[in-house]
């Protein structure tokens, strides 16, 4: 079982010809039957449209690449017929939300489990801070929605049990802190404890009568106090590393648009591109533009646009 971080980004290799033939990109998701139907890679010639590995022709997915039996396994957009409505209709899983049909938002999918048949084992929730929540397995899925992901009930339970007593747990020591007041005060007979600081003698007679010395024992009871909250934001700097990656993801992001951004540029579109709504981002033989490739960035189209070019 491998999550699809650890699929995608890493090189595909053909065990008889010997030769890398490209990086894996993106999971081609088949909603109706739950799996990854395809693997999408990049290669030098990226620009000449989509190419695909189907998932059966894979041998292994290992710790450092893919293996496949040869070259002849990747298919081409022309070829890929099969696999088409997949492609249009683009189910990514990841960053859907995820609901009960009682209408409960979990969470949202933050990553998904393949097994070695293709089959999404199980989906990670996250809630909107990316803070893990809960694994939620095949069998409690409904729907792999483009949107939604839809979840049974029965999980709603599951995921609020455990989160009651966490909230209950910190009650009780708030009720045993309360004695331990009472009886600092109670403690006035310090006449019996008068024997044991034997060489503080000259300072017991002077301090006997100013009882009110034992009124500071609150004030040290509150020091401790205010060291807990400054020991709370310690966890906070563990955050850095996590941020640490963002500009990696981002700088690769950005050389993978800028790449399809000079090859779509000026070009003709084959066919009208639109979004999802309905809205026409370019028209059949229409120039692609700018403004054209801005629309298809925002409606999630690059790729479907970059595929339908002349």
């Amino acid at each position: 079982m491998k999550t699809s971080a650890e699929i995608l980004g890493l090189p595909v290799i053909s065990i008889t010809e010997g030769r890398e033939l490209g990086m894996s990109k993106t999971l081609l998701i088949d909603a109706k039957n739950g799996a990854v139907a395809a693997i999408t890679i990049e290669d030098d010639d990226w620009y000449r449209g989509v190419k695909l590995i189907p998932f059966e022709s894979v041998i292994a997915v290992g710790a450092d690449a893919i293996t496949i039996t040869n070259s002849e396994n990747i298919l081409t957009l022309e070829d890929a017929v099969d696999f088409e409505n997949l492609l249009d209709e683009n189910v990514r899983i990841i960053g859907t939300k995820a609901i009960t049909k009682a209408g409960t938002i979990q969470g949202s999918v933050s990553e998904i489990y393949v097994g070695d048949d293709g089959k999404v084992v199980q989906c990670e929730i996250s809630d909107p801070q990316g803070n893990f929540l809960d694994n939620i397995s095949a069998e409690q899925i409904s729907i792999f929605g483009k949107q939604v992901t839809v979840i049974d009930s029965g999980s709603v339970t599951a995921t609020a049990s455990p989160a009651m007593p966490a909230t209950e747990a910190p009650a009780a020591p708030a009720f045993e802190a309360a004695p331990t007041f009472a009886e600092t005060p109670a403690a006035e007979p310090s006449a019996e404890s008068v024997p044991e600081p034997a060489p503080e003698t000259p300072a017991v007679p002077d301090m006997s009568t100013a009882e009110p010395t034992e009124e500071p024992t609150p004030e040290s009871v509150a020091e401790p106090a205010a060291e807990t909250p400054a020991e709370a934001p310690a966890p906070e700097p563990a955050a850095a590393p996590e941020t640490a990656e963002d500009p990696a993801e981002k700088a690769a992001a950005k050389a993978t648009e800028d790449r399809h951004r000079r090859f779509l540029l000026n070009k003709k579109a084959s066919r009208r591109i639109t979004t999802d709504t309905g809205v026409v981002i370019v028209e059949a033989g229409g120039d692609i533009t700018e403004e054209v490739l801005q629309k298809a960035k925002l409606a999630n189209k690059i790729i479907e646009l970059s595929m339908n070019v002349q």
